[in-house]
């Protein structure tokens, strides 16, 4: 390279590098959310959505051989490190734009990061973006009966008995999609990847059995199979993100790692066809002659969707879920927010008790923040921050596990601190009466400890060493999640006065 075309190559590093910060200027202008405890950082818009790197051999890289990286929805310093092999600290050394501390890093950013190398890296092919995996934005308007009723295939004379009650295949599909917030494209892209749910008129032979392939007693039926399959999706997004998986076990016992520039929704797709397919059959599903050729035949180029995770991400203020002055338990550390495992999405609360068990209870659970009523079901509600009454955008809260009498109406506007329901068992497995509460913005499931850890009155939560445990600190407090609600685990909400 001349001389001339180093400088004009290192113009043009100064030139974004540039555009980078003031980017992060000019948001600080935006009005702050009030933190006790955590650092604010400014917020980012999101560039439009990157499109998958080209595929090419990787090096044996040099140890922390510096290498390019444009930032992807939902990345995270702590996440960087863990899939580069390095630190965090290696990582703000090499790029000064990042503020020490930051939460979510901007869609489109820039960066080089230190690598080390680890043999056995997988495919480099990025089959889904980001925001087309979550039932997010991308997935206004869009409507699952409709488009099942408009195709020959068997799905759309299915029906089940699901979730107590009587469900049609394109309702089991929204409930499943609902329930786990995965994109209904990519649960019916799934169904007729593997069934010709879609365009054979015809049922699979194991309708009633095993028709994904998860052969499991118990795991009969389409219903099943496909809350295991949203389940073991969001076991490969999460887990990718949250540091928790960085193998794939194929079914011949060999292993990889996901390449470390790939994205959550591709690792997510990974995962799951790992445990199903035989190795030559994968490498083909996750080409852009498998998963994505079905996706692309039935719905538009999945690569147009904007990022629904932007730079600087981080949680309104919220109040503890019960009323003013009352004393709960904290009884679950974070764990699931849905199904089992990734994400550890929620926290558990339980009122004080003089039985246990599933008794019928007078405290009441109360909104965190301001907003709508915008999904009510057995036992459960969501509330919705933003105000459009729209679940699959902004911040929404999750309530789990409330009583049918007195449960806040579908539709009613809130402010913080009013009462939405008592306490219970229903709406899933329990032994006493608690609310589960979790949180998603934009649709995807925010992990209750970590980079945007639940604040709750200044109460931040903390990861355990299992799901369950945990704790809530603040200050030089410290409470101790504890299912028997010992003494460990009290803590109070602070007296509001008029």
């Amino acid at each position: 390279m001349s001389r001339f075309q180093d400088f004009i190559r290192n113009q043009a590093k100064l030139l974004i590098q540039c555009f980078w910060i003031l980017a992060f200027l000019l948001s600080a202008c935006l009005p702050q959310i009030p933190d006790p405890v955590t650092t604010q950082f400014p917020t980012i818009t999101p560039t439009p959505t990157i499109s998958p790197r080209p595929v090419s051999e990787r090096p044996v890289y040099s140890p922390g051989e510096l290498v390019d990286y444009t930032a992807q929805s939902g990345d995270t310093l702590s996440n960087l490190a863990f899939r580069f092999n390095t630190t965090v600290e290696e990582i703000l050394a090499e790029n000064s734009i990042i503020p020490e501390g930051a939460t979510t890093l901007p869609p489109g950013l820039p960066m080089q990061i230190p690598i080390y190398y680890e043999a056995l890296w997988g495919s480099q092919f990025q089959i889904l973006p980001n925001c087309a995996f979550i039932n997010g934005p991308a997935q206004i308007g869009f409507n699952v009966t409709e488009f099942v009723e408009s195709q020959p295939g068997w799905l759309k004379n299915h029906q089940q008995y699901t979730a107590e009650q009587q469900r049609s295949g394109a309702e089991i599909v929204s409930y499943v999609s609902t329930s786990f917030s995965i994109s209904p494209r990519v649960l019916l892209t799934l169904l007729e990847y593997q069934t010709g749910a879609l365009s054979n008129p015809i049922p699979p032979d194991d309708l009633e059995d095993y028709p994904l392939g998860y052969v499991k007693t118990g795991y009969h039926g389409l219903y099943i199979q496909l809350v295991w399959a949203a389940n073991s999706l969001n076991q490969g997004y999460y887990g990718w993100l949250v540091n928790h998986l960085d193998t794939l076990e194929y079914l011949d016992q060999t292993i990889e790692h996901p390449d470390p520039w790939q994205n959550a929704a591709t690792v997510a797709l990974q995962y799951y066809f790992s445990q199903l397919e035989p190795k030559a059959l994968y490498d083909y599903t996750i080409s852009p002659d498998g998963f994505l050729k079905i996706y692309q035949s039935y719905f538009e180029d999945p690569w147009n969707c904007e990022p629904h995770i932007p730079g600087s991400l981080r949680q309104p203020t919220l109040r503890l879920p019960f009323e003013s002055g009352k004393t709960w338990a904290f009884t679950g550390g974070p764990h699931t927010g849905w199904g089992q495992g990734d994400p550890w999405a929620a926290l558990d609360f339980a009122p004080p008790s003089e039985t246990g068990g599933c008794e019928i209870t007078s405290e009441w659970a109360v909104a965190v923040a301001p907003g709508i009523i915008a999904r009510s079901d057995t036992g459960l509600i969501e509330l919705d921050l933003d105000g459009d009454g729209d679940t699959l955008t902004g911040w929404v809260i999750l309530y789990l596990h409330l009583g049918t009498q007195d449960k806040a109406r579908k539709g009613a506007s809130v402010e913080a601190g009013d009462l939405l329901g008592h306490p219970s068992c229903e709406g899933g497995e329990s032994t006493g009466s608690h609310i589960h509460i979790a949180r998603k913005y934009n649709g995807e499931w925010i992990p209750a400890s970590g980079t945007i850890p639940f604040n709750l009155d200044g109460w931040i939560a903390h990861d355990g060493a299992a799901e369950y445990l945990g704790t809530l600190t603040r200050f030089t407090e410290t409470v101790i999640a504890s299912g028997k609600a010992e003494e460990k685990s009290l803590l109070s909400a602070r007296k509001i006065t008029p």
